[in-house]
């Protein structure tokens, strides 16, 4: 990401709370961002926070992977193939073929038994979790990936919603970061998208994108798993935070806004019996029932 961006709040349009990245056109200053730009906080999910005390950084610094003694800044651990790639349920859902992976600072959960670090991607073309017993310098990376879990606390139960089946593919390719060079920032980073394996499967996700926070995920679940929102508290008012998404102007860039994406928070019941607290995708849900 172009280190001279910076996060712009809702001088862009009075319905969108905040989210994108800083115009570079003449009319809109670097100073005047700076005036408009909400100020970073302390909060509940952290230390940096943004538009909301839920929306946070994983960690204050040092990015959000879990990070190698590469000096080129290269963050992929190398992996050892052949081992199953498990959802949110511990489900597996496919074998990893790939010899590396970029893993989530301070996400591990134990399937079958096993510790297991959250993949950012994987052959299943998904996140997932995979064994760390597969992670070639395994010590090293106990020693760095930490701990984090987001919270929720006192938050008050609303509606009742389950992952799509099924996706809007008219925003999929719309980017979450103004002015993205990215291969990913994607809407569909955040939808139910069919996998490697056939089926449909989305992000639970540690913030929202569109803030400089990352949109980071911290685990994956499949269509139909039930997703109960919780009334949480922002700067706007709203219990849910809007971000603008942008299409490619007359330039080949993405500056051009194309509609807004809601991002709610709630949190899944996974099939162990795990709460995973985060914000997804209103665009990723559908009303449901039975939430727990």
């Amino acid at each position: 990401m172009n280190s001279q961006k910076a996060v712009l709040c809702t001088v862009v349009l009075a319905s969108v709370a905040c989210g994108g990245e800083a115009f570079e056109d003449e009319s809109v200053s670097a100073e005047n961002l700076a005036t408009t730009r909400q100020a970073a906080f302390s909060g509940v999910n952290g230390t940096v926070c943004e538009e909301s005390a839920y929306n946070c950084k994983l960690r204050p610094s040092g990015g959000n992977r879990v990070q190698t003694n590469d000096t080129s800044d290269d963050d992929s651990w190398a992996i050892t193939p052949g081992v199953p790639i498990r959802d949110g349920n511990g489900t597996v859902v496919g074998t990893s073929t790939r010899t590396s992976s970029l893993f989530n600072y301070g996400q591990t959960r134990t399937f079958a038994g096993e510790l297991h670090a959250f993949a950012t991607s994987t052959s299943n073309s998904s996140a997932g979790w995979l064994p760390m017993s597969a992670i070639l310098g395994r010590t090293s990376f106990e020693g760095k990936v930490g701990h984090v879990s987001a919270l929720s606390s006192g938050l008050s139960k609303m509606a009742c919603y389950a992952v799509r089946n099924w996706h809007d593919t008219s925003i999929e390719l719309k980017k979450v970061v103004y002015d993205s060079e990215a291969t990913h920032e994607r809407a569909g980073d955040y939808l139910p998208l069919v996998r490697a394996n056939g089926l449909r499967s989305a992000n639970l996700t540690f913030n929202v994108p569109g803030f400089g926070l990352g949109g980071v995920a911290v685990d994956h679940f499949p269509a139909g798993t039930k997703f109960q929102r919780l009334d949480v508290p922002t700067t706007n008012g709203a219990p849910s935070i809007d971000i603008p998404l942008w299409v490619q102007d007359s330039a080949g860039r993405y500056r051009q806004q194309s509609g807004t994406m809601k991002f709610i928070y709630g949190y899944v019941i996974a099939a162990t019996g795990t709460r995973r607290n985060g914000w997804m995708a209103y665009d990723a849900l559908e009303v449901s029932s039975g939430c727990p």
